[in-house]
């Protein structure tokens, strides 16, 4: 019999003797929010809706309009059901408390609302990424430090992505399971059950223009991928980039391969591009369900404990060996490279930088 989003929620939650049934109801209200961008993704230009906003968000980076109108769906069908104590999301600077008309639940919802939504003008997949966590016991109006949890903290993380079907990738910490929207009946579908990331993989995702920015052992792990069959890793790769890290993250749970959006020397008063607590702690938490690994390169992504709301980080998941070869690498190099040959780090495939 064919198994929906609510009846996998409600199967799952059988499983557990002292559920409430809150839980069920807060997924499938994220999966209503979904949906509703789903529909307003799939009217393009005749929603009136591409184009910049004049608003920036709490980065300073300039806001689409679909950023700003995502951002208000996932709040206002989420805010009123009584699962939330509070929400952040990466468009917004504080915590938005639930508002006192309405009851107040024990989850926290993290939520980067459109990821990657300067594709949307090109027609390009888009997504958003969800994360939950729990409210701390007895806390009813959450402050910062209560959503400063690590991953290994979460409950449930997923993703939708909107391209040319709309799926809905979630884990609850028993899996990974994609779902198809039947725009006929209104409904997710499950059609992907128990996702696993091969184990070997000839792909990798960078984003190149950065290469000179790049610390060694990535332009290391890089180079010896693009030496192909003729270089130490013996085999052809192919490099894929797609600047939405919801479409890369589903490539690679379908196929396999690496992603990679490291630390780099571009700004050093950074440690990396991709928010922790919206973007790389729930794409962590999915891709090690489904049997790979995320990293910051030089250690887990979901062992990180969160300093700030928006805080960045170096981000490397994919296919397990893969991205423990990056981490090898990174032990392998300092810190800082010299361009002296005398101290340019070596290797038996590599010459000094």
């Amino acid at each position: 019999m064919t198994r929906t989003l609510t009846r996998f929620l409600i199967e799952e939650q059988r499983r557990h003797e002292h559920a409430t049934g809150n839980f069920t109801a807060l997924v499938n209200d994220i999966r209503l929010a979904c949906k509703r961008i789903a529909t307003l993704m799939g009217k393009g230009a005749l929603s009136g809706a591409l184009g910049e906003a004049d608003t920036v968000n709490v980065q300073g980076e300039k806001q689409t309009k679909l950023d700003v109108l995502a951002n208000e769906i996932f709040i206002r069908t989420n805010e009123w059901g009584g699962q939330l104590a509070g929400m952040v999301s990466e468009e917004m600077e504080q915590p938005y408390l639930i508002p006192k008309e309405y009851p107040r639940g024990q989850y926290l919802l993290l939520f980067d609302p459109l990821d990657g939504s300067s594709n949307v003008d090109v027609n390009m997949a888009v997504g958003s990424i969800f994360s939950v966590l729990r409210c701390p016991d007895g806390v009813t109006e959450p402050a910062v430090e209560d959503f400063l949890q690590p991953g290994t903290e979460q409950v449930c993380a997923g993703y939708a992505i909107y391209g040319p079907s709309t799926m809905l990738v979630l884990t609850t910490g028993r899996g990974v399971h994609g779902f198809t929207l039947d725009r006929e009946i209104g409904e997710f579908i499950l059609t992907h059950p128990d996702l696993r990331i091969p184990e070997t993989t000839s792909e990798f995702a960078i984003n190149a223009s950065n290469s000179r920015h790049w610390e060694q052992p990535i332009k290391r792990f890089v180079r010896e991928c693009q030496e192909g069959a003729a270089g130490p890793r013996g085999r052809d790769f192919n490099m894929r980039w797609i600047a939405a890290v919801v479409a890369d993250t589903h490539r690679i749970l379908m196929r396999g391969g690496v992603y990679m959006y490291p630390r780099d020397r571009k700004d050093l008063a950074k440690a990396g591009r991709l928010r922790l607590l919206y973007e790389a702690n729930p794409i962590s938490f999915l891709i090690e369900q489904a049997g790979g690994r995320a990293s910051t390169g030089r250690e887990p992504v979901m062992t990180v404990k969160p300093e700030s709301l928006h805080q960045r980080i170096g981000f490397v998941f994919g296919t397990r060996a893969e991205v423990e070869r990056i981490e090898r690498y990174h032990r392998e190099y300092n810190d800082f490279e010299f361009k002296a040959p005398l101290f340019g780090s070596r290797s038996i495939f590599s010459s000094p930088a």
